[in-house]
C-alpha cells in the first residue's frame, strides 16, 4: 500500500508541474495586453508601459513564471490588476460558495444514481428499468444551462418558492445558504446523475451474475441486503472512476450555472476576470480548478484500495 500511494503522490505531483506550465503557456499566448485593457483604449504608450513595468509584464516569461510558481508554493497569488486586491483573498470569497455547490451537487448526484441504477438492475427487463432508463436518456440529452433556466421559471417565477438568483451569504444562516444553492445544485446534478444511473446499472447487473451472489441468496438473504450491502460494494470501482471524472466537471460547470443564477462564485469570478483580461487571476483560478482534479483522482485512486485490498501497486 505504501508503494501504491507513493506512485499515486509522484504521479500527482507531475501532472501538477504539466497543468502549471500548459496554464501559463496558453494565457501568455492571448492577443492582447492586460496594461492596455485596463488603461483604456485612449490611454499614451507611456501611461501602458509604465503600468506594465509595474505589474511585471514587462520581464522575460519564464521569470514571471517562476515567479507565479514561486507564490503558489507559499501562498503569495499576487494582487488583482482589476480589484486591486489579493487574489488570494478573492479565490477564498468565492469558494466558500462555489465548493459548497460543488458538493451540494456531488451529494445529489450520488444519491439520484444509486437509487435509480439499482432499482432499474433489480428491475432488469421490466417496465421499471426501461422507464427509468429512458428518463436516465433524457437527462443525458438536457444541458444543465437550459435545465438552470427551466427551474428557475418552474420554482422561482411560476411558484415563487426559491429565489431567481442571488446568494445572501452564509451569515444569514446555514439553511438560507442551502435554500439559494439548491436549484443551482440540483440543475448541475440531473445530467451527471444520469450518466451516473446508467454505469451503476450495468455495473450491478455484471456483478449479480456472480457466484458469490446465487450463494447469498440460497442461504436466504433478502433481496434488498444482496443488491445494498454485497453486489453495490463490489460494483462501485467503475461507479467512482466515473463519479470522480464527474466531479471534475461539476466544478467546470459552476463557470456556467453561476452565471445563470448570478452567484458570486468562483465560476463568475473567472467569468468577470477574462473580460477584464485580469489574467493574473484567470491563472490562478484555473490552476486551482486544474489542481482540485488531479487531487480528486489521487482521492479515487486511493479509494479503489480501500474498496478492493486486492489492487497493488504493480496493477496500477
Amino acid at each position: 500500500m505504501s508503494l501504491f500511494l507513493l506512485k499515486r503522490l509522484a504521479t500527482l505531483i507531475g501532472t501538477l508541474i504539466g497543468a502549471s506550465v500548459i496554464v501559463f503557456l496558453v494565457l501568455e499566448i492571448l492577443p492582447g495586453n492586460a496594461a492596455q485593457m485596463l488603461m483604456g483604449p485612449d490611454a499614451s504608450p507611456d501611461a501602458v508601459a509604465a503600468l506594465a513595468t509595474k505589474l511585471g509584464l514587462d520581464q522575460p516569461a519564464w521569470t514571471r513564471y517562476w515567479h507565479w510558481i514561486g507564490g503558489l508554493l507559499t501562498g503569495n497569488l499576487g494582487d488583482s490588476y482589476a480589484y486591486s486586491s489579493p487574489v488570494l483573498d478573492l479565490i477564498l470569497e468565492r469558494l466558500a460558495l462555489t465548493v459548497p455547490l460543488a458538493m451540494m451537487a456531488m451529494a445529489l448526484t450520488v444519491v439520484i444514481a444509486l437509487l435509480v441504477g439499482v432499482t432499474a438492475a433489480a428491475r432488469h427487463n421490466k417496465l421499471g428499468d426501461v422507464g427509468l432508463m429512458g428518463m436516465a436518456q433524457v437527462g443525458i440529452a438536457i444541458p444543465n444551462f437550459w435545465f438552470a433556466i427551466l427551474l428557475i421559471l418552474v420554482f422561482s417565477v411560476k411558484l415563487q418558492w426559491f429565489s431567481a438568483g442571488g446568494f445572501e451569504g452564509w451569515g444569514e444562516g446555514f439553511f438560507a445558504g442551502i435554500k439559494s444553492l439548491l436549484l443551482p445544485a440540483l440543475s448541475l446534478a440531473v445530467v451527471q446523475a444520469a450518466i451516473l444511473a446508467r454505469i451503476t446499472r450495468s455495473a450491478v447487473l455484471e456483478v449479480m451474475r456472480e457466484d458469490f451472489v446465487r450463494t447469498a441468496r440460497a442461504k436466504g438473504v433478502s433481496q434488498r441486503m444482496v443488491l445494498w450491502t454485497h453486489v453495490l460494494r463490489n460494483a462501485m470501482i467503475p461507479v467512482i472512476t466515473v463519479m470522480g471524472m464527474q466531479f471534475s466537471e461539476l466544478l467546470a460547470g459552476t463557470i456556467v450555472v453561476e452565471n445563470v443564477f448570478y452567484l458570486p462564485g468562483l465560476g463568475r469570478l473567472i467569468f468577470q476576470a477574462i473580460s477584464n483580461r485580469d489574467l493574473i487571476v484567470v491563472r490562478n483560478c484555473v490552476m486551482l480548478l486544474a489542481a482540485m482534479v488531479v487531487i480528486v483522482n489521487f482521492v479515487v485512486d486511493v479509494l479503489y484500495a480501500v474498496i478492493d485490498p486486492r489492487i497493488k501497486a504493480s496493477d496500477i
